[in-house]
């Protein structure tokens, strides 16, 4: 069984260690934690390993967050995965720094990378795992926040709640949706 793990965020070092891009933080934990190397292909770096019988495919989107539904929709073609077997990771605001949830269905939120998704997918019914980076900004401050570093106390953490979104990513593709949110969701 294939599963396609996409990871959102913006390429480009200025974005490195911003809240926006959570997302390639929680793929590169997994990808170094199994020793790959990415690939630059079409629209996405991409690399991919086994897991439990289980065939894992690791994507971050080169298309910048706006636009991630058309790598997303690409490979999904392209790797011949279902959207039953889609896990994207993304940053949101509406949970508090560190928590994690997984969601098997939803709107956007008014985030702009799963607004793009379900537009091309033409379809609110794929897999999330949204990693809250609280919300502490001013009105009308919301995209420097998001596009803002982690402070320093965040950091000190990152480290811990990387793991833990890696072992949910790992959960969903070997036991399930159903299991893994009975297990992780607080």
């Amino acid at each position: 069984m294939k599963y396609l793990i996409v990871g959102l965020g913006n390429i480009g070092p200025e974005y490195l260690f911003t809240r926006h891009n959570i997302g390639f933080m929680v793929i590169d934990k997994l990808a170094n934690a199994h020793g790959l190397k990415y690939e630059m292909s079409r629209l996405a770096y991409h690399t991919e390993f086994r897991h439990k019988g289980k065939q894992i495919h690791l994507l971050k989107p080169t298309t910048y967050m706006n636009l991630s539904g058309k790598a997303v929709n690409y490979w999904l073609k392209e790797l011949k995965i279902e959207p039953e077997n889609l896990l994207v990771i993304t940053d949101d605001i509406a949970l508090p720094y560190g928590k994690l949830r997984l969601k098997t269905k939803g709107s956007h939120g008014g985030h702009n990378g799963l607004r793009n998704i379900e537009e091309l997918l033409g379809s609110q019914q794929y897999h999330r795992l949204r990693f809250g980076v609280g919300s502490d900004f001013s009105k009308g401050r919301q995209a420097d926040y998001v596009l803002g570093n982690f402070t320093d106390e965040e950091m000190s953490f990152l480290s811990e709640h990387l793991d833990r979104a890696s072992e949910i990513v790992l959960s969903f593709c070997t036991q399930g949706p159903n299991q893994t949110m009975n297990k992780y969701n607080q």
